[in-house]
C-alpha cells in the first residue's frame, strides 16, 4: 500500500437560478420515478450508491463505495449527521414495465456546511446514464437546499472524471479549486 493524492476539483454554483437545471429529460415517461427522503429508503439509497460507483475510479478512493455494506454505513453516516438536508436527498427508481420491480438506480444526499449546500454523492448506475436523470437529481437537491435556505451549493469531482465534470458544467456549476484527497491505494509503492 502507498499514498496516492488524487487531484480533484471544487465546483460551485449559485441558487439564484435553477434554469439551466431542468426536469425534462427523456427519460419522463420511461419507468422512472423520484422519492424523497425517507428513513425506510436508506438500503434503496445504499444499494444505488454501491451499483453507481463500485466500478468507478472513486470507489478506489473511497474504498467504501466498492463495498455494499460500505455503502450502507456511509448512507446511515450521512442520514444520521446534525448538516443533513433530507429536501436535498433523493432515490431514483426504475420500474421497467408495469407491475415489475422497481429498482433503486440513482441517488444524491446532500448537507448544509453554512449558507452552502454540499452535495456528497451523485450516482447513477452505469446503464442509466445519458438520459438527464443525474441533471434532474442535481435539480431536486438544488431546489431542496434553496427551499432550506442555502443560497450556493458545491460538489467535489475528480479531475479525471470528464463526463461528471462535463455535467456539472453543463448545468451551471463552475470549477472554483483544485484540491488533493490522500488515499492508500494497494499496488502503490511509497
Amino acid at each position: 500500500m502507498g499514498l496516492t493524492y488524487f487531484r480533484r476539483y471544487r465546483m460551485e454554483m449559485t441558487l439564484e437560478n435553477l434554469g439551466r437545471l431542468r426536469d425534462d429529460g427523456p427519460w419522463r415517461d420511461d419507468g422512472y420515478r423520484f422519492l424523497p427522503f425517507e428513513e425506510d429508503l436508506i438500503r434503496e439509497h445504499a444499494q444505488a450508491k454501491f451499483q453507481s460507483f463500485r466500478s468507478e475510479m472513486d470507489a478506489h478512493i473511497f474504498p467504501c463505495l466498492a463495498r455494499r455494506d460500505g455503502c450502507l454505513r456511509l448512507m446511515r453516516e450521512i442520514a444520521d449527521r446534525t448538516t443533513f438536508v433530507p429536501s436535498a436527498t433523493w432515490l431514483l427508481r426504475y420500474q421497467d414495465r408495469p407491475g415489475g420491480r422497481p429498482m433503486p438506480v440513482g441517488t444524491i444526499q446532500g448537507l448544509q456546511h453554512d449558507e452552502w449546500g454540499s452535495i456528497q454523492n451523485l450516482g447513477v448506475m452505469p446503464e442509466h446514464r445519458g438520459r438527464g436523470l443525474g441533471a434532474a437529481l442535481l435539480m431536486r437537491a438544488a431546489v431542496g437546499f434553496r427551499s432550506a435556505g442555502m443560497t450556493k451549493m458545491h460538489l467535489e469531482v475528480t479531475t479525471d472524471n470528464t463526463s461528471a465534470i462535463r455535467l456539472y458544467e453543463r448545468v451551471g456549476f463552475r470549477r472554483a479549486r483544485v484540491v488533493y484527497k490522500a488515499c492508500e491505494v494497494a499496488g502503490v509503492s511509497g
